[in-house]
């Protein structure tokens, strides 16, 4: 028996019957005792909560009122644009254009974040960065071992993300050099500012950077279908070989020398190669730097200048959903994540089951790093991308509600959105906004309530981690970092299965962490359980942590038989508020506090019509709310013998439901 099968709540699987969303019996007049604003925004949520249309290089016909009056129509709150890619931040129609643009938004109430890149990645300000100075450009240390001597400087560019993607090859700009970042932001950020500097912090409310990375990994190559769409801006050089590198920057051997006391340059070679503890040593030593410049000079930076604007920053990181690649590519993913007031995710499928397909960990990622630093908004740029390239979609309206649905029990609050509006009736689409509308009515003010925390473990992937001459895959690297990684996306995913709400903790967070009264505290948040992947070896700071949390008695779970069974006991024991009766492994649940209230999500994004209970915490009146149709219901929960109440649930299969507890007195 693994703990995945029975860890807080009972998570054997079995499918319930097909049945209509309802609430069963004891359904009582729509009627509500919620406060006169949720109920206000529930029945027209305001711009702030509503979903904003991407849309890139509006025409100046399309600046006016009357045009833009289409997105309002639509039922967006706003819309994520940008000046023309045409003559891209060097013409100025097109900037006067995007000036009326956002005035037009300005009296018609809608809201505008402005996207920072021509195309993506973000940080190349469209080729200008390079183009002003050359020496910019991002570089990596190779490794060949066929030379006399095998390691090499060299541009990040051929085999990188930069040279593929689905927008354009072009060269890329350094993200650990301080000097390319700042005229990133130059050239970028303050040029939005001396032209909209007024609409900064009403209009404007966030700038969004888009897929930056540190461009040390081979990405593998696009199809040969695709490559014939994507423009090359910088042509590749047939004679640059695919060779292992980590990213790379002037004053990287003076910082590690100042952090460790140790010559960079004399142990490099374990960066790429050994197994002993001293390579293993470096190669952590290595990626924490990598880590912490990365986060302090590109995300930080943005943070920074976005603060003292007016706005908030936010955008997403590459690949959210493989841990390992998490390592060459920004360091670690939830450290970034954490230096952007608004973090984020790319989900590129509406199939609503891609929750438990590296779903999950795209959305904890950034949810987890808003409620570590305390904050409430979380990002999602949202298409059915995946389905189209398969000649799937379009999504249908009830797997776009589902798929924001998920994202929303995870945590999500703001949604950006790459659904062609084109591709959809317009019904469809007023349909989506008012369901992302009365979620955010009830969740955006409302603070997640995770009991468990799992922890992250890009520590010891440091150790592990070991650079490829070729795409990377996880067959490629040591026993250890594949058992982290099975494990870590295996307990992921059950916990999502299993209706569980967690959080992601790394080691920093850990450490940072407090036990008070049995419980263990990050920042506002208390977490009764604590996690641990199988083969994780805590730093000591994190484990005394750990430890005093333990003695406290708190539950420290790794996975293996025996803390399963231990923790099996546990459960049983338990009155286990959110398990289904009977358990079935296509719900998602998240958990809500607000105003003293307790408020459950849940969304059915399996195939299957469910039909059970569903366990709470409090008896007495709940309300039961249907975002789809804006119906409210309210029951009478009865005690039970063993604690709490229960609710009859009928979930049919792609619908959500809300459940609002009574207020606590």
């Amino acid at each position: 028996m693994r703990i995945s099968h029975i860890i807080l709540v009972c998570c054997t699987v079995m499918t319930g019957p097909g049945v209509l969303l309802g609430s069963g019996p004891q359904s009582a007049p729509a009627t509500s005792d919620w406060p006169a604003g949720w109920l206000a925004a529930w029945s027209d949520p305001p711009a702030e909560l509503r979903p904003l249309q991407i849309v890139h290089s509006l025409p100046p016909a399309q600046a006016i009122v009357e045009a833009l009056r289409e997105f309002k129509d639509l039922g967006a709150g706003g819309i994520v644009c940008n000046v023309s890619f045409k003559d891209y931040l060097t013409s100025e129609p097109n900037w006067q254009t995007l000036v009326q643009v956002v005035e037009s938004c300005r009296q018609m109430g809608l809201l505008v974040w402005i996207y920072d890149e021509e195309g993506y990645p973000s940080g190349a300000a469209g080729g200008l960065v390079l183009k002003d100075n050359p020496r910019f450009e991002a570089i990596v240390l190779a490794y060949d071992p066929s030379q006399a001597d095998p390691f090499i400087l060299r541009p990040a560019y051929e085999y990188t993300h930069a040279s593929n993607n689905f927008h354009a090859a072009r060269r890329y700009p350094n993200l650990l050099d301080e000097g390319a970042v700042g005229a990133f932001i130059e050239k970028t950020h303050e040029a939005y500012w001396r032209r909209l500097q007024q609409h900064f912090g009403s209009t404007i409310r966030a700038t969004f950077t888009d897929e930056p990375s540190l461009m040390a990994l081979d990405t593998g190559q696009l199809s040969e279908e695709v490559r014939k769409r994507v423009p090359v801006k910088d042509p590749l050089d047939p004679t640059v070989r695919p060779l292992p590198c980590v990213p790379w920057v002037e004053d990287l051997p003076q910082q590690y020398q100042a952090r460790y006391g140790q010559d960079l340059m004399a142990v490099r070679k374990s960066l790429f190669t050994g197994q002993s503890e001293a390579d293993r040593q470096v190669r952590r030593r290595y990626w924490a730097l990598i880590a912490d410049l990365v986060a302090d000079r590109y995300f930080g930076r943005l943070e920074k200048w976005c603060e003292a604007h007016g706005v908030a920053s936010s955008g997403h990181s590459l690949w959210e959903e493989r841990p390992l690649h998490h390592v060459p590519l920004e360091g670690n993913a939830l450290q970034c994540l954490r230096r952007m007031h608004i973090p984020g995710l790319d989900m590129l499928s509406s199939t609503p089951d891609a929750v438990f397909h590296g779903g999950w960990l795209a959305a904890a990622l950034p949810a987890s790093a808003a409620l570590i630093e305390g904050r409430r908004q979380v990002m999602t740029e949202v298409s059915d991308f995946s389905e189209q390239m398969a000649s799937k979609g379009p999504a249908s309206l009830s797997q776009m509600q589902a798929t924001a649905a998920w994202q929303a029990a995870l945590g999500v609050t703001e949604f950006t959105l790459y659904y062609n509006r084109r591709q959809r009736p317009a019904a469809d689409t007023r349909a989506y906004m008012e369901f992302v509308g009365r979620l955010n009515a009830l969740l955006r003010d409302a603070r997640p309530d995770p009991d468990v925390l799992l922890y992250y473990p890009i520590y010891d992937l440091w150790a592990e981690y070991v650079p490829m001459a070729r795409p990377l895959t996880l067959e490629s690297q040591s026993a250890l970092a594949r058992q982290l990684i099975d494990s870590f996306m295996r307990l992921g995913r059950h916990l999502a299965t299993a209706q569980v709400p967690f959080m992601l903790a790394d080691h920093e967070t850990l450490a940072g962490a407090e036990v008070r009264e049995g419980r263990l505290w990050v920042g506002r948040q208390s977490f009764t359980a604590l996690v641990l992947p199988d083969g994780v070896e805590l730093p000591d700071a994190a484990a005394r942590i750990v430890e005093q949390f333990r003695s406290a008695g708190g539950h420290v779970l790794r996975d293996d038989m025996k803390a399963a069974c231990r923790m099996g006991e546990e459960a049983s024991r338990r009155t286990a508020a959110g398990r289904l009766h009977p358990a079935f492994d296509q719900v998602v649940l998240g958990r809500f506090k607000r105003e003293g209230r307790e408020i459950l999500l849940l969304v059915n994004v399996g195939k299957q019509d469910y039909k059970g209970e569903l366990a709470v915490a409090v008896p007495g009146r709940w309300t039961l709310a249907d975002p789809a149709d804006s119906g409210i219901r309210e029951i009478t929960v009865g005690p039970t013998s063993s604690g709490g109440g229960r609710i009859a649930l009928s979930l049919a299969a792609g619908r959500t439901l809300l459940l609002v507890g009574p207020a606590s007195r």
